[in-house]
């Protein structure tokens, strides 16, 4: 179960990096650009220390498809970015697909 917990630690910290990208202003303001660049570092090596046991696959579809819905949800929470019925349609799909290869794929060590 820790790997789990570091591929957790990975996506929220790619999902801060990558909401803290619009406040940087084209990487011109420093604390924000500094939160991007430990975030992204944070989350590269909480990354490859969950590899060790889940395959890079697997990681990757949970990292991108969990990292997707949480950045759009924060980019309209805080940002007031729309989000129209097919994209919640969508993100749903993401977050079915992230279930399905966690509860019945032979990929992932249950």
């Amino acid at each position: 179960m820790p790997d789990y917990a570091y591929l957790l630690i990975a996506i929220v910290s790619e999902v801060i990096a990558t909401s803290a990208l619009k406040a940087t202003a084209s990487f011109t303001k420093l604390a924000p650009s500094l939160v991007v660049l430990v975030g992204y570092g944070s989350a590269f090596y909480f990354l490859s220390l969950c590899l060790k046991t889940i395959s890079v696959g697997v990681a990757y579809a949970i990292w991108s498809g969990l990292g997707i819905v949480l950045v759009t949800l924060i980019s309209w929470l805080f940002y007031r970015q729309t989000i129209d019925q097919a994209g919640f349609v969508g993100m749903g799909l993401i977050i079915a697909g992230v279930v399905v290869l966690q509860v019945y794929s032979k990929a992932v060590p249950h």
